[in-house]
C-alpha cells in the first residue's frame, strides 16, 4: 500500500553533480524520518543522509559539504543533491522512509525502501 519510487541516477564524471528524487505514494498519513542509503559492490548498505520531519539533517562524514538532503512534505518527496562527486561515491542509492499509514483499525508505522538507483562516477 506504500511505494517509494526513486529517480535521477546515472553516469557522471568526477566533479560532476546529480540530483536524486524519491516520491512516496499510497495510503500515507504522515512521514517521519526520510533518508538515503547507498550500497557499493561487495559492501554493506550504509546511511548517507537523514532528514527529519522538521527538516533537521545529518550526514555521513565522507559526504559532508558535498551532498544536501531535503524534503517536500506536501509532495511526500525526499531529494539528494550530490555535488563534487567522486569515484568512491559509485553505488546503488536507496531511499528509506518511516511512514504512518491509515488502516481500518487505526494507524500503523513501518519502514519502507525504494528499489534503488545506480549512481556511477567515472574518474
Amino acid at each position: 500500500q506504500v511505494q517509494l519510487v526513486e529517480s535521477g541516477g546515472g553516469l557522471v564524471q568526477a566533479g560532476g553533480s546529480l540530483r536524486l528524487s524519491c516520491a512516496a505514494s499510497g495510503t500515507i498519513f504522515t512521514i517521519d524520518d526520510m533518508a538515503w542509503y547507498r550500497q557499493a559492490p561487495g559492501k554493506e548498505r550504509d546511511v548517507v543522509a537523514v532528514v527529519t520531519k522538521s527538516s533537521k539533517t545529518t550526514y555521513e562524514d565522507s559526504v559532508k559539504g558535498r551532498f544536501t538532503i531535503s524534503r517536500e512534505n506536501a509532495k511526500n518527496t525526499v531529494y539528494l543533491q550530490m555535488n563534487s562527486l567522486k569515484p568512491e561515491d559509485t553505488a546503488v542509492y536507496f531511499c528509506n522512509a518511516v511512514i504512518w499509514r491509515n488502516v481500518t483499525w487505526g494507524r500503523t508505522r513501518g519502514t519502507y525502501w525504494g528499489q534503488g538507483t545506480q549512481v556511477t562516477v567515472s574518474s
